[in-house]
């Protein structure tokens, strides 16, 4: 099957992690090796030659001068290049969605709509290219008017993570493409073949519609370009996707050369059930949050708050329904699985500590808990944890599992209180039929996070809406809304048209 894949976008038992631009991919094979697995049999998938440092400098001075050509495109142009991607992919969206899935793990659906979510940004960015607007405002000098407008930034560094492989490069690619900027990316050493094959789909795309280069690649098979890329001026934004130790280093070193950052940082989500919970629409939106992919999303829900009046009941549904998940952990490629592996045994290694560290805190686990230790693979256990409390370390602490930890509530006050008391702050729920608990979950004196939904649970955000959290989430927003303006520098311009030249704020200079 792996091979098949590969076959149908191009790729081979190995393959050069390096677009060059000119439609150039390196020839350096001495740089390194990257050996992604199979996540559901441990299995070498193929080989990825890493990229050299000439190879970063000729990436870096070609997208210099691909930005200058690319800068004085006009917008809409520019949306046009984009849409081209976004048919290329539509085209590939079976095969480039099953290597997600074979490569990073997650089941067959959710890798399909990770491609969908590449071909939704890109109809986005195609409707924003003509929406790059500006404001007009009244200049308190006579014959003056005052305008603001966007201008290109230059180059975009982007470093995306293992769990979202394709669809985080769109979000900021196609979004930088039609601000006139030139990406430049460095994908996760786990999930390099997701992006090998995606700067194919959409580079072979824009050559055919007679346009530039302006997306690159360069896989790094240690950390040394990594870090010289943080470092590098030339890039005055890096948008990184990842954990928050990691986002903390890179947001410091772009800072000290007075860069941009965004940050897309880890998430402790949790989902607040009140008394007056639909339970018809809780439970699927519960399970599906703290199951999907594994519990290896951002925005997987990690926190359970149940109201003490129907805990019980909801606790024995929601094990139930983990038992049938249960009988569908396996090859995430098959349409009849709905929970994959995670991603490497360093993560199963992560699961079974946080589980160890629950019980230490008085926690009991109510079904799950334990490796599945009579197959390949990094497969576990969906699993519910009781008994912990809220400001146990293990609870404040992201694990990227299917760990869910269910705590009792009295009133609403307290559940957003504990909702809140994380140091993360990205995805946030309430499922109730009460108006006034939903209104104040999403007050001021609500959910702290950068996502609070109502009867929906944390997980699976549209690119419509701005996605980013707050807090050690970083700060950052990517995809819809305004999010392009953060790929832009912001002017102010002033127009004299007049035949005299007053001051602002009354000053007279009179020489």
């Amino acid at each position: 099957m792996s091979h098949d894949i590969l076959k149908a976008l191009g790729l081979g038992d190995s393959h050069s992690g390096t677009y060059l631009g000119n439609g150039e991919w390196s020839k350096t094979t001495d740089a390194g090796t990257i050996k992604p697995q199979n996540p559901a049999t441990g299995e070498v998938i193929a080989n990825v030659h890493a990229s050299s440092k000439a190879d970063y400098e000729t990436i870096v001075k070609r997208a210099q001068e691909a930005f200058k050509l690319w800068r004085t495109t006009p917008a809409p142009k520019r949306g046009e290049a984009v849409r081209l991607c976004g048919d290329a992919l539509r085209k590939h969206k079976d095969a480039l969605g099953s290597l997600v899935a074979l490569e990073m793990g997650k089941i067959k659906p959710e890798g399909d709509g990770e491609v969908q979510e590449m071909i939704d940004i890109a109809d986005f960015a195609v409707g924003q290219s003509r929406m790059l607007h500006g404001y007009t405002m009244h200049s308190e000098r006579p014959g003056h008017r005052m305008y603001e407008q966007y201008q290109p930034l230059g180059l975009v560094g982007i470093i995306s993570a293992f769990n979202f492989p394709v669809a985080v490069w769109s979000w900021n690619a196609f979004l930088a493409a039609i601000c006139g900027d030139v990406c430049i990316w460095k994908p996760s050493p786990k999930t390099p073949l997701s992006a090998v094959a995606t700067m194919k789909i959409c580079n072979e795309a824009l050559k055919a519609g007679g346009f530039p280069d302006i997306f690159f690649l360069f896989n790094d098979a240690g950390t040394e370009l990594s870090q010289a890329f943080v470092d590098d001026k030339r890039i005055p934004l890096i948008s990184f996707t990842g954990s928050t130790k990691v986002g903390r280093m890179v947001g410091e070193r772009v800072a000290r050369r007075m860069g941009r950052s965004l940050l897309e940082l880890g998430g402790n989500n949790a989902i607040i059930l009140d008394e007056a919970a639909d339970l018809k629409l809780a439970i699927p939106g519960i399970v599906f949050g703290a199951v999907g992919t594994a519990g290896q999303r951002c925005t997987t829900t990690r926190r359970l708050f149940v109201h003490e009046s129907i805990f019980d009941n909801v606790l024995d549904t929601l094990v139930g329904a983990y038992k049938q998940v249960e009988d569908k952990i396996g090859d995430p490629t098959l349409a009849t699985t709905l929970m994959g592996p995670l991603n490497s045994p360093e993560a199963v290694q992560g699961y079974l500590a946080a589980i160890e560290k629950a019980k230490a805190a008085g926690g009991t686990v109510r079904t799950g808990g334990a490796a599945l230790t009579d197959r390949k693979g990094n497969f576990v256990l969906p699993t519910i944890v009781t008994g912990v409390k809220n400001s146990d370390e293990v609870v404040q602490t992201e694990t990227f599992a299917p760990i869910l930890y269910v705590m009792p509530f009295k009133t609403l006050d307290e559940a957003i209180d504990m909702q809140n008391d994380v140091p993360q702050g990205l995805s946030s729920s309430i499922f109730t039929n009460n108006l006034r608990a939903a209104e104040q979950f999403l007050s001021a004196a609500g959910s702290d996070c950068g996502i609070a939904n109502v009867n929906i649970g944390t997980s699976g955000a549209e690119i419509g809406g701005a996605f980013g959290g707050e807090k050690e989430t970083g700060g950052g927003r990517e995809s819809g809304s305004d999010a392009w303006k953060v790929y832009m520098r912001r002017q102010t311009n002033t127009i004299n048209y007049s035949d005299a030249l007053p001051l602002a704020q009354g000053i007279k200079f009179t020489v």
